[in-house]
């Protein structure tokens, strides 16, 4: 309920408390007074109690209902004062609120216990025929407001609907999307890798077969091979990336697996550990966090060749976050590889991270090149 229409009736309770026993007849005084009396306590207490049990439907009912009788039977016994007040209120929100049967039933009671009291007391008939027409006003009025309330929720509903249907037709037009990329991936850039590798490995076969003992051509195989291995490992991670725009990847924790067991394979000394409860992350973050392990991989490889590597994967309630951490090389002693690259690896990891909403830090700490990321999922 709106604040400001609580405090309005709770202002017409105190002040129907506060005059009706200023108006003839007085509290107590008679057989009247003492009804007047009577009649004016439970009109305010079930007003209270309707007012503390708005959001309890049969409480609201009933304690509405008793405040109509009870208020009707106080304007009849006392017609020139406010208390006509709380009847109105009682007739104007049972038909806002309430159903119109219901709302009917309590206003027809509060009518009939008005005429009752007022004839008993021989109030004029002027007001005998006023009041009741002004509650059926009230009421009137009241379903009218009830009629608009529905339309607003209605069309609120519609809103929320035409929201969600939106949503939903972005999400779709947005995969649809990915998944052209993804097939533009395999037919170009895979199929292109696919036949470089082809042809690097027909040219190792032919070198090969060369007389040997000759260092040009020992660096021609040597370099060969290196290529061969790069266009393998782009094949790789060209399929990953038509599988993550796919939106159907294997699970972070499968594929960090994964990549830490190639890694073992080649000889390399990775230690893989996992922190807090796995489970399935969005497709942009899980893709974002296999990056970072991926390019922390390869730079260890590139930069301190030999060394031991720790690869940690962390789950939390509210993101995941990847660590790599290996020893620094001695100066000078970079491997093979070491001048390879166009240096952006890091530089794009952390746009990636800055995309999806987090943070990636990455520098020497205590004798250890760290890699340390951390994103919402």
């Amino acid at each position: 309920m709106p604040a400001t229409l609580y405090s309005i009736r709770i202002l017409v309770l105190v002040v129907v408390l506060g005059t009706v026993p200023l108006a003839e007849p007085h509290l107590g005084v008679g057989a009247r007074g003492t009804a007047v009396a009577v009649t004016l306590a439970v009109s305010v207490v079930s007003g209270i109690v309707w007012l503390l049990v708005q959001e309890r439907e049969r409480p609201m009912i009933a304690s509405l209902a008793v405040m109509g009788v009870a208020s009707g039977a106080l304007a009849g016994l006392s017609p020139f004062s406010t208390a006509v007040a709380v009847g109105c209120v009682v007739t104007s929100s049972a038909a806002v609120r309430l159903p119109a049967e219901t709302s009917i039933a309590i206003t027809a009671a509060t009518v009939a216990s008005f005429l009752s009291a007022g004839l008993a007391v021989g109030t004029p008939t002027m007001v005998l025929l006023g009041y009741p027409l002004g509650f059926a006003g009230l009421w009137a009025f009241g379903r009218t407001r009830h009629a608009y309330l529905l339309r607003a929720m209605q069309a609120e509903r519609t809103l929320v609907e035409a929201r969600r249907a939106h949503a939903a037709e972005t999400q779709a037009a947005a995969l649809a999307e990915r998944a052209r990329i993804a097939r533009e991936i395999h037919d170009v850039l895979a199929h292109s890798l696919a036949a470089v590798s082809v042809n690097l490995q027909a040219a190792e076969g032919l070198l090969g077969e060369l007389p040997s003992g000759s260092p040009e051509l020992a660096k021609a195989i040597e370099c060969v091979g290196r290529a061969g291995a790069f266009t393998r490992q782009g094949l790789v991670e060209a399929r990953q990336a038509i599988v993550a725009l796919r939106d159907d990847a294997t699970p972070l924790l499968d594929q960090v697996s994964t990549l830490a067991e190639e890694r073992h394979a080649d000889g390399e000394a990775v230690d893989f550990g996992v922190t807090g409860s796995p489970r399935p992350v969005p497709t942009e973050a899980g893709l974002a966090a296999y990056r970072t392990a991926q390019e922390a991989l390869t730079n260890a490889r590139k930069h301190a060749p030999g060394q031991p590597v720790r690869l940690e994967l962390e789950f939390t309630p509210t993101a995941i976050a990847v660590r790599v951490a290996n020893p620094l090389p001695p100066v000078g002693a970079g491997g093979p590889l070491s001048a390879s690259g166009a240096g952006y690896g890091l530089t794009g990891l952390r746009e990636r991270a800055a995309l999806g909403g987090g943070t990636l830090v990455a520098g020497p700490v205590d004798g250890e090149w760290r890699v340390c990321l951390r994103i919402p999922a």
